[in-house]
């Protein structure tokens, strides 16, 4: 694409304008005739990670955060975690907000009984507990919990307020829980990537064309995985705080670390108009500055985008695709792929006329739900009609304080009379919890993701309908010519009114602010779905792992891994949560994980002749190694882990008996560290070796807990196949010393119970 330029080495930035882009030596020329020097210290997310960070070693950062944040599907297990490691009360604030499990699809009272459980929390240990429906969690931390130059961690992938000069982390919830008990986030000191942004969008182009175009170009070749995206540029004046957030939230979506902007004016009014302008203050680059790679963007030359299913880096201007539809055939042929002839998917009837029908448009969410996105998406509808055919159109405003607005100023009626339906805020659309659209269906959403059962849908029982990423402008614009997909930039966008007015007292009245009055003796409400985690057994000296889902594609997300939508009521209940594992991609996995723990349950008792079969195979004394090796089953995947923080995709693999995942890299580094958290071998492969093992096939590593306690990255090991025993080396790289011994306790609740005897 035109407007996207990658230059895949390292850059200097001068006066936060001037780009040297040359070689190194080149670089260096041009500084020194200047009198100058650059460094990743100059960038803005090595002050901001140098202010957190207590490590004492330039390479390894230790970072203590300024507030932590979670969801309703997230903060139970985060706090019952924390609870049997000696939680005590909360050291910084943390909030719990209510917005992924607020709908009681399922039946009974389990989703509410998260909250009662939430709200009891926030009183015993100084917490911040948001109601369901107030706000969705990062725009609820936007509003109250932002500063400039500060950190926040959440257990959500999308926590990302770089925008507002925070640096924002998701991670899972191991990593709030090591929070909560006053240790660190420890990394490997990140590389920096400068996004240099030029000029202006032209009218029609909102964040979410910006954010497929980034992601486009940067995310199917890892360019920017586990670095921090730094937002500088000439063309960062020319974009509202809506727009900026509207980019920054979907840079998760690019497999980044985390990521920070400059800050100027625009942000100071935003913090004026949510009553903390003491919270700004001026963040950019220094005098010169060196960054790993850029990414130079001139926001002039985007167009409307979409990015097709089944992820957010497949997109394509509009325009594109209405010229060459056969690129939904491409669709066909990845849902065939992934789900067989399990269902009957086809787009090829969204194509009549020359033109691409949509079944459905959704607004909603921290990415999509902002009140510019709203107003805009007003204005185009406005003295016009969604239709009275097959499309629908709903909205989900990203708070209630945004909701006012929009009431304020009109653009919810002018929504409501075209035909719009408004909803709670409510992050349901984003991972298949709201608006299922029908069976085969095609719906358009500005939210967050687009992976396969995002949607809802449940390929398992025939059904299967996807979802497209488009802009709230051209989504509308789709809406006003009744499902016929259409760009922002062919139609009339009138001026609309976009003064906002943030309305605190609604939070004043509902919010529990509780931080720092800490109730000791108040009883947590704990419904009856609201369980403790199995006990879990230190490392053995010897490792043998079954294979128990072999999966070939080329990156498996977390929704895989655990599904998201209707398994939300149960992620209270590690138990019944963990019957969902792997069940959308392979139905299987339950079942084999299930036989290999019963058989490890037998060795520990007194011997597992299927474990002493294998031995025998590999052992010369294998019944004086059966009791010395621990017996579990096995994920492989190509590139596991993209998508969502949520732990759950790793420790439903450890309830379950799972002891490892082998593969050739972690997609993102809050995936792996879920895994060792929950004392998961974190094995990677050289990506020359060829692993063509099958479900059932066997893997014993001799010594891993002498490995792993000795730091030794190298590891042989044997695989026990069905035509034989072949040689493999595993590789387990850079942990740290918590980190060895997290995975030699048997995970993280473990390592703090020992450490309080």
């Amino acid at each position: 694409m035109d407007a996207i330029r990658i230059i895949d080495h390292s850059v200097s930035l001068v006066d936060s304008r001037e780009l040297l882009c040359g070689s190194a030596a080149e670089q260096e020329a041009e500084l020194s005739k200047r009198g100058l020097s650059a460094s990743r210290e100059g960038t803005i997310a090595y002050r901001v990670l140098n202010e957190h960070s207590v490590s004492k070693s330039e390479n390894k950062m230790q970072v203590r955060f300024d507030s932590l944040i979670s969801h309703d599907i997230t903060y139970v297990g985060i706090i019952q975690t924390a609870r049997a490691s000696g939680l005590k009360e909360f050291p910084v604030p943390y909030a719990l907000t209510n917005c992924h499990n607020s709908l009681c699809a399922v039946g009974g009272t389990i989703n509410e009984d998260d909250h009662v459980f939430g709200l009891s929390a926030a009183k015993k240990y100084g917490g911040i507990y948001v109601p369901a429906n107030q706000a969705v969690i990062h725009q609820y931390a936007r509003e109250m919990m932002t500063g400039c130059g500060k950190m926040i961690l959440g257990s959500d992938s999308h926590t990302r307020y770089g925008a507002m000069g925070t640096m924002g982390v998701g991670e899972g919830g191991p990593e709030l829980v090591k929070q909560l008990l006053k240790n660190t986030w420890d990394i490997t000191a990140p590389q920096v990537v400068l996004v240099y942004l030029e000029n202006a969008p032209k009218k029609g182009i909102g964040p979410h064309d910006v954010a497929i175009a980034l992601c486009t170009a940067v995310f199917k070749k890892g360019l920017v995985t586990n670095k921090v995206l730094e937002f500088v540029g000439p063309g960062v004046k020319n974009l509202s705080m809506d727009f900026r957030i509207g980019i920054d939230v979907m840079t998760t979506e690019t497999a980044c670390l985390s990521s920070i902007w400059e800050t100027d004016e625009t942000v100071r009014e935003f913090y004026k108009v949510h009553g903390r302008e003491e919270e700004y203050k001026e963040l950019k680059p220094s005098k010169a500055a060196r960054y790993d790679m850029a990414v130079c963007i001139d926001l002039s030359k985007l167009e409307s985008m979409i990015a097709l299913p089944f992820h957010p880096s497949n997109g394509y201007t509009i325009h594109e695709l209405q010229e060459n539809p056969s690129l939904l055939r491409e669709v066909e042929a990845a849902a065939k792929a992934q789900f067989g002839e399990k269902v009957n998917f086809s787009l090829a009837d969204k194509v009549r006329d020359g033109k691409i029908y949509i079944d459905q448009g959704v607004i909603a969410g921290c990415a999509g739900g902002m009140f510019e996105n709203i107003c805009d998406a007003a204005a185009i509808l406005e003295k016009g009609s969604t239709g009275d055919g097959y499309f629908s159109l709903s909205v989900y405003p990203s708070s209630v304080p945004v909701n006012l607005a929009l009431i304020k100023n009109g653009a919810q009626q002018k929504l409501l009379e075209a035909g719009a339906v408004f909803k709670p805020c409510f992050c349901g659309p984003c991972f298949g919890a709201g608006d299922v659209p029908s069976n085969n269906g095609l719906s358009i959403r500005h939210t967050t993701r687009n992976f396969p059962n995002r949607e809802g849908s449940k390929p398992g029982d025939g059904q299967l309908s996807c979802v497209a990423l488009v802009d709230a402008r051209s989504i509308a614009a789709t809406a006003l010519n009744h499902g016929v997909l259409t760009a922002a930039t062919d139609v009339e966008i009138p001026e609309c009114e976009k003064t906002y007015t943030f309305e605190k007292g609604v939070y004043d009245k509902r919010v529990y602010n509780g931080f720092g009055k800490a109730q000791p003796d108040y009883e947590l409400k704990l419904g009856p779905n609201i369980t403790d985690w199995p006990s879990m057994y230190s490392l053995s000296e010897n490792l043998l792992v079954k294979l128990a889902a072999v999966l070939q594609d080329d990156v498996t997300t977390t929704d895989e891994l655990i599904p998201s939508g209707e398994t939300s009521s149960y992620r209270s209940n590690p138990l019944r949560l963990s019957q969902f594992a792997l069940s959308r991609r392979e139905p299987m996995y339950v079942k084999r994980a299930e036989a290999v723990a019963a058989e490890e349950a037998k060795r520990r008792a007194g011997g597992s002749e299927e474990v002493l079969a294998v031995l025998e195979k590999v052992c010369e004394n294998a019944s004086q190694e059966a009791k010395r090796t621990q017996f579990g089953s096995c994920v492989f995947a190509k590139r596991p882990g993209d998508g969502s923080a949520r732990e759950q995709a790793a420790s439903c693999q450890k309830v379950l008996g799972g002891f490892a995942n082998i593969c050739y890299e972690f997609a993102t580094k809050r995936y792996r560290s879920n895994c060792i958290n929950w004392g998961i071998l974190p094995f990677t492969l050289d990506k020359s070796t060829v692993f063509d093992y099958e479900n059932g096939d066997y893997v014993f590593v001799p010594g891993i807990r002498e490995a792993i306690k000795t730091g030794k990255e190298e590891i042989p090991a044997k695989v026990i196949a069905k035509d034989g025993v072949h040689d493999i080396t595993l590789f387990v790289k850079g942990l740290t010393d918590e980190e060895k011994q997290i995975i030699l306790d048997g995970c993280l609740m473990n390592y703090y119970k020992n450490r309080m005897k």
